[in-house]
């Protein structure tokens, strides 16, 4: 390069042009994304409005496709979750689980009092009804948790695994 050249160069802060040939210092990876061009054909409409953002933020329309596409992706990344077929399919399965409980739960409650009453009543135990009646709601919450926990556990695992197999 010309001596002159040069010196202008580093009088106005320029770089020298390097490896990516615009005069910018070639920076690690890590530091710095690394943009890349696309080209796709989109709609007229489309076009338009590109070009009207990128007026109305001074920025290139090159910079303005490329925050639209960011938008995109965030867009449909947020959208990802139960696809229609899936969540139709365990609306049902809750709709079975509502309908097992409606019949279940009255005789267990019911059946509760009745052991209740009747261990009281036997005389074999030194508590009275209500103390007994406590203690069997209190060991029945109990394994309830448990069995909602482990329930909710195995659909995490299977929603996860849905999930995976679905972007392989």
């Amino acid at each position: 390069m010309r001596p002159i050249k040069e010196a202008m160069r580093k009088q106005l802060g320029e770089a020298r042009p390097g490896p990516n040939g615009n005069g910018s210092p070639v920076v690690a990876a890590s530091t710095q994304v690394r943009l890349l061009p696309v080209s796709a054909k989109i709609e007229l409409a489309l076009s338009r409005e590109i070009d009207d953002y990128a007026k109305a933020h001074g920025i290139t329309r090159s910079r303005a496709a490329g925050q639209y596409l960011t938008i995109a992706r965030e867009t449909l990344r947020s959208r990802e979750g139960v696809a229609a077929g899936k969540a139709e399919e365990i609306l049902e399965a809750l709709e079975g689980v509502r309908t097992v409980v409606e019949l279940l739960g009255p005789p267990s409650f019911g059946l509760m009092r009745l052991l209740a009453h009747w261990s009281t009543q036997s005389g074999g135990l030194k508590v009275s009804e209500d103390e007994l009646l406590a203690e069997l709601r209190s060991v029945a919450a109990d394994e309830w948790e448990q069995v909602l926990s482990e329930a909710e556990r195995e659909l995490h695992e299977a929603l996860w695994k849905a999930r995976t197999e679905g972007r392989q």
